[in-house]
């Protein structure tokens, strides 16, 4: 089975609320990213070729980075990582209904959203 896998553009940090506002002002005031503020209520940095999304997670402790990864195929990749014993891992998030795409974990536990792009 051949399948292509990229890598994405979006790179989400989960940050527990006691950390969420000064890792926004990290980037913002400190760093001085270019912030993309047209998706409220996502915060968003410009981050080189990437985009760098902070989420607030009342749910963690501490902070997790999680990864995007682009295939043409979801259906196909979904078959190529099941036989590597790749297991999906959706119920760290909701996706919408029809979502070409699902949420995987890699050895290290580190969360990769594995998706079509709207425009391959």
């Amino acid at each position: 089975m051949d399948t292509k896998i990229t890598g994405g553009i979006d790179i989400a940090m989960k940050v527990p609320p006691h950390q969420f506002q000064q890792t926004i002002d990290f980037y913002r005031h400190v760093i001085k990213l270019t912030e993309i503020t047209d998706k409220p209520p996502a915060t968003g940095f410009i981050l080189g070729p990437n985009r760098l999304w902070i989420d607030e997670a009342p749910g963690l402790s501490q902070a997790e980075v999680w990864l995007e990864l682009f295939t043409p195929d979801f259906r196909l990749t979904e078959q190529h990582i099941a036989g590597q014993g790749v297991v999906r891992c959706d119920a760290v998030e909701p996706l919408p209904e029809g979502f070409k795409g699902g949420w995987i974990m890699n050895p290290c536990n580190i969360v990769h959203m594995i998706r079509e792009p709207e425009a391959w």
